[in-house]
């Protein structure tokens, strides 16, 4: 697992084991979102099996799945309340993280200027400028 810090309590990371959930509570992350569908890839452990695993660590679990490219209205809300109300450290995941910060990116948006967002998804090794006009920029 690769850790990607984006700010100083978001960080993004790909596809997580029972296992990476260990390391995470002993990093001191306090809440994992997971973007990723069940049944997206075989092998994939199931949300329901990680979740527990989190929740006997003690660990905060939000399951936000979103299929690659649709990052709909109430996902998004979803995320939004759920970086609001969690403890941090945060730690979101999908496949390969490109979801989670797309989400992160998009959650930001009003209150972020857009290049902003680009620059830290690019020092998180993720390219965000196709998505720059989804963002909703603060008037």
């Amino acid at each position: 697992m690769e850790i990607k810090p984006v700010t100083t309590g978001f960080s993004v990371a790909e596809q997580l084991t029972e296992d990476d959930l260990v390391t995470l509570k002993e990093a001191g992350y306090r809440t994992v979102i997971c973007n990723r569908p069940d049944g997206e890839a075989e092998g994939q452990p199931t949300a329901h099996r990680l979740a527990a695993r989190a929740q006997e660590l003690g660990l905060a679990w939000y399951w936000i799945p979103v299929a690659p490219g649709n990052f709909t209205e109430e996902a998004q809300a979803s995320f939004n309340e759920v970086l609001w109300e969690a403890a941090e450290p945060v730690l979101a995941f999908c496949r390969t993280g490109t979801r989670s910060i797309t989400l992160w990116a998009l959650s930001q948006a009003e209150q972020v200027p857009a290049q902003q967002l680009i620059d830290q998804a690019a020092a998180a090794g993720y390219d965000l400028v196709k998505c720059a006009p989804q963002f909703k920029q603060p008037e």
